[in-house]
């Protein structure tokens, strides 16, 4: 199979799973203490370097009792910016195993969603886990964004707001300008927990960045099939699994978008749908219906409209490939989470502490477990 196909069979494979949730109930928790704490991390590990592990042996160390439960982005295969991941979630699952977590299970579907709504949905999982502690690895090394976290270790309430941020108890203004997008995260995720009435003092984990791993340049060099000096970022299992996947035709995903889909959905979708989209604007459903039939991705991008977000573009091109309705995402976000899907395990020891934790916290009969 080439991968051009590989890319499209798991678009479709996920619509159909995103319409099948779409119609299933909220699990339903209490807020009973966990059997055994859980330590959950969201992190995308894509692909999973040194500084993921770093996180991950902290957080571990720090918390030894705990079970290590990575929430790793599922349907649709795109990133919080829109972007495709470099290699698909049940690869990205085995490897954070593989390196140390005890369950790997699937997180929300990012890419088809705003900043705010995926954090929601982040919470809503964190809260449905009773997350007893939360690592978060952070960039700036500003005092006032360490005084911000410092407001989040002691549970009190922050928001973002246009470049700045802002205590939500006396509307104080913590720090000016913008921050990097993984520190914006942070702060997002406090406000989401916040709204959801989660008692987050003393969970979060904050652990520094560590320095000289950068991402971009890792999946540029493996866009260039460069694994040269790539041991100085990545461990071993990483770099094996991405030369497995690729000899598979399973990556790089990041350099795919489902094309033939994306442009006959860019070029048919009548201006009712298209103006229905999640997260469209008037601006660009214009454009596109002035403008079309597009031949490439390239030229949709120059007709899509640029918001505040720098990723707005990306995450347009996301939701054309998808289809994903305005109401059907809302509805989506009102019923998350509908399962708990694990995408791997240590050992069966672990999954079932797992299953025992939520069987202790769920309310009703909605708490299945898919693998």
């Amino acid at each position: 199979m080439m991968i051009e196909d590989y890319v499209e069979n798991i678009l479709l494979e996920d619509k159909r799973q995103f319409y099948k949730d779409l119609d299933m109930e909220k699990i339903e928790m209490s807020c009973n203490k966990n059997i055994t704490p859980v330590i959950a991390d969201f992190t995308e590990y894509s692909p999973l370097h040194n500084g993921h592990l770093y996180c991950m042996q902290e957080a571990k160390r720090l918390h030894p009792e705990a079970l290590f439960v990575a929430i790793i982005p599922g349907l649709f295969e795109r990133n919080g910016r829109g972007l495709p991941y470099i290699l698909d979630r049940y690869n990205r699952a085995n490897l954070a195993i593989s390196l140390g977590a005890d369950i790997a299970i699937e997180g929300p579907p990012m890419g088809v969603m705003g900043s705010g709504q995926y954090s929601l949905c982040l919470s809503l999982l964190f809260k449905t886990l009773n997350a007893d502690y939360i690592p978060r690895g952070y960039i700036s090394q500003d005092a006032k964004f360490k005084n911000i976290l410092n407001y989040i270790n002691n549970g009190k309430p922050v928001a973002p707001r246009p470049y700045k941020i802002i205590s939500m108890d006396d509307k104080k203004v913590l720090l000016d300008g913008k921050l990097s997008n993984d520190d914006y995260v942070i702060v997002s995720l406090a406000k989401s927990l916040t709204k959801l009435d989660f008692d987050y003092k003393g969970k979060f984990i904050f652990i520094p960045r560590l320095e000289n791993v950068s991402g971009s340049l890792i999946r540029e060099k493996i866009s260039n099939k460069d694994f040269d000096n790539l041991d100085d970022m990545l461990p071993q299992n990483t770099i094996d699994t991405l030369k497995k996947a690729i000899s598979e035709s399973k990556a790089p995903l990041h350099e795919y978008r489902a094309e033939r889909i994306l442009l006959d959905n860019v070029n048919t979708f009548d201006e009712e749908k298209l103006s229905n989209l999640t997260l469209m604007d008037d601006k660009t459903v214009e454009n596109i219906i002035n403008n079309r039939p597009f031949e490439d991705v390239s030229s949709i991008l120059e007709n899509i409209s640029q918001g505040f977000s720098t990723h707005r573009k990306q995450r347009i091109l996301s939701v054309l490939e998808t289809g994903i309705l305005k109401d059907e995402i809302h509805k989506y976000i009102n019923n998350y989470p509908q399962k708990i899907r694990v995408l791997g395990y240590k050992n069966e020891e672990t999954l079932s502490k797992f299953k025992n934790n939520l069987n202790n916290n769920s309310i009703g009969d909605n708490k299945i477990i898919c693998q």
